[in-house]
């Protein structure tokens, strides 16, 4: 399997790296933003890849069975904890099974992939599934961002050096620049942009055709995506929480990359911690291994596990402190609710956003916290769960 290259677009700069213009057309003018269009160069490549790590979901638990030895190495000298095929990606099956036949059917056809929308909360693996998606079709990938596209000229001069087949990952494409998105639209559709050259009477348009690639999206925010944009993506998936099982075979096979022993115990006490999320369970789970190492002799068991937690402030539910301050803040404040996410946001003096994105989906999820027209408001599970007295109304 040919692995995907990774060329990153950083917002320090509004500049396309210069290099050589493989396709000889004038592009000595501005585009709308302003933006130098001259210089364009052909994308680079990064060798290292993305690393794999051998997974096999349906073999036992013990090393030989989880990773091949070989890539085994490989991943513990490149500290990635990534899968890179969809034969080691474990959870969302319906959306792995899509993406499969969608990728299979692109390979027998010979055509690029359609366009792909990932959508869910953080940590649930939108930009792992969008490396995975370009090493099985056996392309490079080119990474960037919503907020580093500041300018049109900035996406043009990503676009105009894709080859043909190339993918083209945008991270939080919900923040990008309303006029840089103007220039998605013919690129998606058409495989083509327009630019102008010049200003005022001298001004004039030129399209320039771009090889056919695919562009694959991920947002936190889909509802913050214009509806031109979200129409243009043939593939729109959902990505949702992971259950225990899924959790507790990412994370023992975290623990074989990062060669640490863990018991199959410990292993679901950290899943039922880790808020249905895979990267809350990784990051866990070093924690907990810097704990072992200190305190257990380098051993992973369910005492050093919930030893570590209680010093990490998660609980046996995976509430952190903001977590609990939040539920308490609707409860002791606002009298359980109903309250504005604005009103909870000034008292915690947090953003509202890190509350939206970040808070409040796994509370959702558990039933802790309700979400009404009139605002949110604490359920009887989150009075049970902070040993709270939950005071019925009488009318």
């Amino acid at each position: 399997m040919n692995k995907n290259s990774i060329l990153t677009f950083s917002s320090e700069s509004g500049n396309v790296p210069s290099g050589t213009d493989r396709s000889g057309a004038d592009r000595s003018g501005t585009d709308p933003s302003g933006a130098d269009l001259s210089g364009i160069n052909p994308a680079g490549t990064d060798p290292s890849g993305i690393d794999g790590s051998g997974f096999d979901p349906s073999g036992p638990s013990q090393a030989s069975g989880i990773l091949n030895p070989l890539k085994l190495e490989t991943d513990r000298e490149s500290g990635s904890l990534r899968p890179e095929s969809f034969d080691e990606y474990v959870g969302q099956a319906e959306t792995v099974e899509t993406l499969k036949i969608a990728i299979e059917a692109a390979k027998m056809r010979g055509e690029s992939l359609d366009h792909v929308l990932l959508h869910g909360p953080p940590g649930l693996g939108k930009t792992t599934v969008s490396h995975i998606i370009a090493n099985e079709m056996g392309s490079h990938l080119t990474v960037t961002s919503g907020p580093a596209l500041e300018k049109g000229g900035d996406l043009l001069g990503i676009l105009t050096n894709l080859n043909t087949g190339d993918f083209l990952f945008i991270d939080e494409i919900h923040r990008i620049p309303k006029a840089v998105e103007e220039f998605l639209y013919p690129a998606m559709e058409d495989y083509a942009v327009d630019f102008v050259f010049d200003k005022g009477l001298h001004a004039r348009s030129h399209r320039f055709r771009l090889k056919p690639f695919t562009l694959v999206g991920a947002t936190t925010r889909v509802g913050l995506i214009s509806s031109p944009l979200r129409d243009r993506f043939g593939i729109f998936r959902n990505l949702d929480f992971y259950d225990i099982d899924e959790l507790v075979t990412i994370i023992k096979r975290s623990s074989l990359l990062l060669d640490v022993p863990m018991d199959d115990q410990a292993a679901s006490e950290l899943a039922r911690r880790s808020r249905g999320t895979p990267r809350i369970a990784n990051r866990l789970l070093k924690r907990v291994r810097d704990y072992a190492q200190v305190k257990y002799q380098g051993k992973i068991t369910i005492e050093s596990v919930k030893a570590a937690l209680l010093l990490e402030g998660v609980d046996e539910m995976g509430l952190t402190p903001i977590d609990r301050s939040y539920l308490k803040t609707i409860i002791e404040f606002y009298s359980g609710g109903p309250v504005g996410i604005e009103a909870v946001s000034a008292t915690l003096q947090e953003e509202t956003d890190t509350l939206v994105d970040v808070v409040e989906p796994y509370l959702l999820k558990c039933g802790l916290v309700l979400r009404t027209s009139s605002g949110r408001k604490a359920s009887g599970a989150a009075y049970e769960h902070l040993k709270i007295p939950c005071q019925r109304e009488l009318f």
